[in-house]
């Protein structure tokens, strides 16, 4: 039993080292400057307001005081960026084929109304139902910060969309996105001067080193953590995955994720925390108060409005 008395020193003195670093990460890290700060995130453009991923969504975002834009993209079969959530455009439009199949010319219309996706039973509608390009958002916004989420394992669209960052010289306000890290290896390895948030295999990690007390050692290449507010889940936005429906998995899953001390360390080293989708002043009170630096909704009048009254808008 001798060893006991060097292992629970050794565990004690690493666990109040772990834990006075968490509060003060600045003394092992460099905090990262971002090009951007942005407390008030409209996904796929606001589409609760307007139709989504459209220019008009875009532009009403920015009229309601957006800090920055979020949107996904896909490659036409001659080569151009599109915005647009789904390769499959069945939802979006009412017909069954691929963006990677049509030409640019040949995109069919947005329908007149579309569900939002993060709150069941609600519509949007707008005057716009043209699928954008990526290279006119850059021009129409060219200092707003946008996050693209990169969905397809597609090289040439990879380098198309570092290629139209680089021409419009959006390198600092441009941020890579994506589930996936194989992905976000080829994002990276494209342009690194790009600031990329966290894929989910990097989000389950970070959990890890939190747990184990390793976080406030381990230097982090990331700008962003973006992430659901479990509590939407079965609220105003029904998952596709079964489990995900489970009140129980739910609860343990905002029960691990939801850690204020995280979310404080993460914006102490300068790491953004972007919560989503909150469509109601509930849900975004919640985000705020659990220490996200910033709130992604599909309502930016509504966010704006929120964060204006709570005087929580920088």
């Amino acid at each position: 039993m001798s060893f006991l008395y060097f292992i629970l020193p050794a565990l004690g003195g690493y666990t109040l080292t772990s834990l006075y670093l968490l509060k003060n990460p600045h003394v092992l890290h460099k905090k990262k400057r971002t090009a951007f700060f942005a407390r008030h995130i409209s996904h796929r453009g606001g589409c609760g307001e307007r139709i989504e991923s459209t220019m008009e969504a875009f532009t009403n975002a920015a009229e309601q005081g957006t800090q920055m834009l979020e949107l996904d993209c896909h490659l036409t079969q001659d080569g151009h960026v599109v915005v647009s959530h789904d390769e499959n455009l069945l939802r979006q439009t009412g017909r069954d084929v691929t963006i990677s199949s049509l030409d640019l010319q040949d995109l069919p219309l947005y329908k007149e109304k579309l569900e939002v996706t993060f709150n069941i039973g609600h519509y949007s509608s707008g005057t716009d139902r043209q699928f954008a390009l990526l290279e006119d958002v850059f021009r129409k916004f060219p200092t707003m910060p946008i996050s693209i989420e990169i969905k397809e394992d597609n090289d040439q669209l990879i380098q198309t969309v570092s290629a139209l960052v680089k021409r419009y010289s959006r390198e600092g306000v441009t941020v890579w996105a994506s589930l996936s890290s194989s992905i976000m290896k080829k994002c990276l390895k494209t342009n690194d001067s790009m600031p990329c948030s966290f894929s989910m295999k990097r989000g389950v990690l970070l959990l890890l080193l939190f747990y184990t007390g390793l976080l406030p050692f381990v230097p982090l290449n990331e700008s962003l953590l973006q992430f659901y507010l479990p509590s939407v889940m079965n609220t105003t936005f029904i998952p596709e995955q079964r489990i995900l429906r489970n009140k129980l998995v739910v609860h343990i899953l905002e029960k691990v994720t939801m850690r204020k001390s995280l979310f404080k360390h993460l914006a102490a080293r300068g790491i953004q925390v972007h919560l989503f989708v909150c469509n109601r002043d509930e849900d975004i009170k919640a985000a705020l108060e659990l220490g996200a630096t910033g709130v992604m909704s599909d309502y930016p009048s509504l966010l704006t409005s929120h964060l204006f009254k709570n005087n929580n808008l920088k």
